[in-house]
C-alpha cells in the first residue's frame, strides 16, 4: 500500500475499531562488535525517508512500527550513526514522534526464517 510521498509500507495491520498500524521491516546483517547488530550498513536515504513517513502517520493518529530482523547471533541492536548520520537523525525523530522500534533475532534454515526472540535496542 502506498502512503506518504510515494512510499510503500511493508505491512498495513488493521483491526476493527483501532487505528491502522504501518509496519516497516528491515533486514540487519552488520556486526562490527561482538553481540551488537547495527543498521544501516551503508547510506540509507530511502530508509530515512521511510522513518520520516512513519513519523507523519503517527502525527495523523495511526500507529507505526519498525521491526529490525537480525539474522545473526546478537544481544543488542543499535543504529549505525557513523555510517549514516541522516538515517540516525530520522530514526531518533521518528521514535520521538511515537514510532515503535523493535529488534528480533531469528532462526534461518532451509524451511524459512522464524522470529525467535526480542533483541535489546540500545540506540
Amino acid at each position: 500500500m502506498k502512503y506518504g510521498t510515494g512510499s510503500r509500507v511493508d505491512f498495513l495491520l488493521e483491526n476493527p475499531g483501532e487505528p491502522p498500524c504501518f509496519l516497516e521491516v528491515k533486514n540487519v546483517h552488520l556486526m562490527r562488535e561482538d553481540g551488537l547488530a547495527e543498521f544501516p550498513d551503508c547510506t540509507a536515504a530511502r530508509s530515512a525517508k521511510h522513518m520520516r513517513e512513519l513519523a507523519r502517520v503517527t502525527a495523523q493518529g495511526a500507529r507505526a512500527a519498525l521491526v529490525y530482523v537480525i539474522q545473526m547471533q546478537a544481544e543488542r541492536f543499535a543504529v549505525a550513526a557513523d555510517i549514516d548520520p541522516a538515517y540516525a537523525r530520522a530514526c531518533a525523530a521518528a521514535r520521538e514522534a511515537g514510532v515503535e522500534i523493535h529488534a528480533y533475532g531469528c532462526r534461518v534454515d532451509p524451511r524459512g526464517i522464524v522470529i525467535t526472540h526480542p533483541i535489546q535496542v540500545v540506540a
